[in-house]
């Protein structure tokens, strides 16, 4: 098949890694890729295709008429089949240009929950399918009633669980951060955003580092505006709390993997996730995780069984369960143990691309 894959992502986060890796992947299944991206977009460096096939257009809105034009010409000219778009500004765009070339097939997917507008109930009606990341994802369009339920799929996302594992119990990464090689290191990775909450992991591991001396904790993320008031915020909370020695803040990462693999415990403070897959991921290195109670966390994470969940903003739980894990390494070990099995089984990018290009075929 020769597929077109949109996205006008400015910032790589969950959603432009699954861009990624699909993309690559069905390139090594002998499919014929094809991307239209913003310029200067973070997914340029990480896609395996081939240059030629990467064009890059202003997709400045859903309005923006110059872009649907030469998406439009882009599927003609090239004959394509499915075009697949992964952000809500881009949909009308590659609406427009399927509806232009009646062969090829238009296929959309929801990597959030926040509801889509009323202008969508149109744009979406040309779409083939409408592919949700998560169970919690497919109910919030369902909730809304834009489409048809019986265009929505779920396909939940999927990670390279080998990648992952391969990284487990890397403590040299340790060395980069300038921390103790036996200590107990405590992190979490996310765009610094207020909705990530990560000024209550902050508050957690001052609590946390009241009783265990060996405890350092590392925040790896950009920001997410250009003043970067954010971190601005939580380095200055930082200070407040007098964790300056035992607080790193390691900005964006390319390769998260040596990160996660150097972990004790992963904690993921956000207060809405679709599906969590820096969870997966961290699960997959052999990380035990603390997560809040989001619809996306607790779809892959079996409180008490492989990982362990906690109510969103308290700070107090939060603390409480990784000393918990701190302090208890037989159960630490358990739960990881659990949790890297359920991401193999269940999570697999494989499994991923298996379910997408069955349904590329079906439509």
């Amino acid at each position: 098949m020769r597929i077109l894959q949109i996205s006008s992502a400015a910032s790589f986060a969950g959603g432009e890694r699954h861009v990624v890796d699909l993309t690559n992947a069905l390139v090594t299944r002998g499919h014929e890729l094809y991307a239209a991206v913003r310029p200067n977009s973070p997914l340029i460096p990480q896609l395996r295709i081939r240059p030629a096939n990467i064009k890059t257009l202003p997709l400045r809105n859903a309005f923006d008429v110059v872009s649907a034009r030469q998406l439009e010409s882009l599927v003609e000219q090239q004959r394509i089949d499915v075009v697949h778009a992964h952000m809500a500004r881009d949909y009308s765009l590659a609406a427009y240009a399927t509806r232009r070339n009646s062969t090829s097939k238009l296929v959309v997917t929801r990597h959030v929950l926040f509801p889509l507008n009323r202008f969508h109930k149109r744009t979406l009606a040309h779409a083939s399918r409408i592919i949700a990341v998560s169970e919690a994802t497919a109910r919030c369009l369902k909730s809304q009633a834009l489409v048809p339920p019986e265009k929505i799929a779920v396909i939940r996302n999927g990670i390279d669980v080998d990648r992952f594992r391969q990284a487990r119990g890397r403590s040299a990464y340790r060395v980069t951060l300038e921390v103790p090689d036996n200590c107990k290191l405590i992190g979490t990775i996310g765009e610094l955003r207020r909705l990530k909450r990560h000024d209550d992991f902050i508050k957690a591991a001052a609590i946390v580092a009241r009783d265990n001396s060996d405890a350092y904790f590392v925040l790896a993320g950009s920001p997410a505006s250009s003043d970067a008031v954010e971190q601005k915020s939580l380095e200055e909370l930082v200070n407040k709390l007098g964790l300056t020695g035992r607080f790193r803040f390691l900005g964006w990462l390319d390769d998260a993997a040596a990160l996660l693999g150097s972990l004790n415990v992963f904690v993921s403070a956000s207060e809405t996730e679709s599906f969590g897959l820096v969870i997966a991921e961290a699960m997959a290195s052999g990380a035990v995780v603390v997560a809040t109670a989001t619809e996306g966390a607790r779809e892959i994470i079996s409180e008490g069984e492989t990982g362990l969940v906690v109510p969103i903003g308290a700070v107090d739980q939060m603390a409480t369960a990784i000393t918990a894990l701190l302090t208890d390494e037989q159960r630490r070990r358990k739960l990881a143990a659990r949790g890297e099995k359920r991401v193999a089984e269940l999570f697999s990018v494989d499994r991923m691309v298996d379910e997408t290009e069955r349904l590329y075929e079906s439509v």
